[in-house]
């Protein structure tokens, strides 16, 4: 990003540097465009204003910055920034390490940065083995969306919450999570968009499907938290009033089988995590919700910290294990590196809308 704010997206050739000890070549195969990652390759930026410059691999994309919110990425200013949270390949060479001289030859997964690249230099430690059966498209989405799903339920069960509300449910990852808590048997309030994403839900067996545009809205919402005992709720949105309306519906529900009337509203905990930014404006807050309640912001790597590697470890398992079926990603078009920097694919997977997740093939050919 330049001083006055223009964005500019390039592709950049790079020596693979030798692998330390501990650390493998992956021959880079599959990597997911995530909505974390559009945080990074676009921020701000619209992707319908993008101007192109160049063809090939000399290839430059730009957007601009608006001026009004462009102090809040200075550090981002002049700074070269790889994109890709995840991955999937091939390991060609590896350090000489034991855990590292164990992968050779292995198709792994990886969390770490910068997977939108023929290669990685990656530490053995962040490469996952995939089973012989796994393929590199299936195993490139194994970390953000699964372990935030699964992050999801471990949150609410260790605050003591019985039931949950997701927003933008009707996405890969809310996709998934509605398979765990089908699986679990753990209640979930699923908010969707519009009747087609309700449909597709309650396809795959969603027991609660709430369509945000739809009339009766705050009704069917405050009727199925009821019903769920939902106290809990991670919201994809972000900005705008849907945080807040939650809040309201879990006030009113609770209020149902109020014994006693309080002018502070009810005493049980209400829960709001924020964790994903499809709408950029202001968090909107409406005071119906008593005095019981938080809004706070959530993110998969901080939580995995917190719970430890013991814990994390099981997780991860867990996604190993149901990769092809719980954890089963899809995707509406793979493109290559060139591909994904080619205007006409930016403004439609820069939407973040659900049903357009893309994967990146950097063997790809265009």
């Amino acid at each position: 990003m330049t001083r006055t704010g223009v964005l500019e997206l390039s592709l950049q050739q790079v020596s693979v540097p030798e692998p330390a000890a501990d650390e493998v070549v992956v021959r880079v195969q599959a990597a997911p465009i995530n909505p974390s990652d559009l945080g990074l390759l676009l921020g701000p930026v619209d992707p319908t204003n993008l101007t192109s410059s160049g063809s090939g691999d000399d290839v430059v994309i730009r957007g601009q910055v608006p001026e009004a919110i462009l102090q809040a990425f200075a550090a981002r200013i002049d700074q070269s920034m790889p994109v890709g949270n995840e991955g999937a390949g091939s390991v060609i060479k590896t350090g000489t390490s034991d855990a590292a001289r164990a992968l050779k030859g292995r198709l792994v997964a990886m969390i770490g940065g910068g997977m939108y690249a023929t290669h990685r230099v990656i530490k053995a430690s962040d490469c996952l083995p995939l089973p012989d059966n796994v393929t590199a498209a299936q195993g490139a989405s194994c970390f953000v969306n699964p372990l935030t799903a699964l992050g999801m339920v471990e949150t609410m069960r260790r605050e003591g919450h019985k039931g949950l509300v997701h927003t933008a449910a009707a996405s890969n990852l809310g996709q998934m999570l509605n398979r765990i808590c089908v699986k679990d048997g753990i209640p979930l309030v699923n908010i969707v968009r519009n009747a087609a994403q309700e449909a597709l839900l309650r396809k795959l067996g969603a027991a609660h499907v709430i369509d945000s545009s739809a009339p009766g809205f705050m009704n069917d919402l405050s009727q199925a938290v009821h019903d769920t005992r939902a106290t809990i709720a991670f919201d994809a949105i972000g900005g705008g009033t849907l945080a807040s309306r939650i809040l309201t519906a879990m006030e009113a529900a609770i209020n149902r089988s109020a014994k006693v009337y309080s002018r502070y509203g009810s005493d049980t905990h209400k829960q709001v995590y924020i964790y994903g930014n499809l709408d950029l404006g202001q968090t909107v807050l409406a005071r119906g919700i008593g005095m019981a309640w938080g809004i706070g912001g959530w993110l998969l790597f901080p939580f995995l910290q917190r719970i430890g590697a013991t814990d994390a470890a099981r997780l991860r398992q867990r996604v190993l294990d149901e990769l092809t079926t719980t954890f089963a990603s899809h995707y509406t078009k793979t493109v290559s590196l060139r591909g994904a920097l080619a205007p006409e694919n930016i403004r439609i997977y820069g939407k973040r809308a659900t049903g357009e997740k893309y994967l990146i093939d950097p063997s790809k050919s265009d």
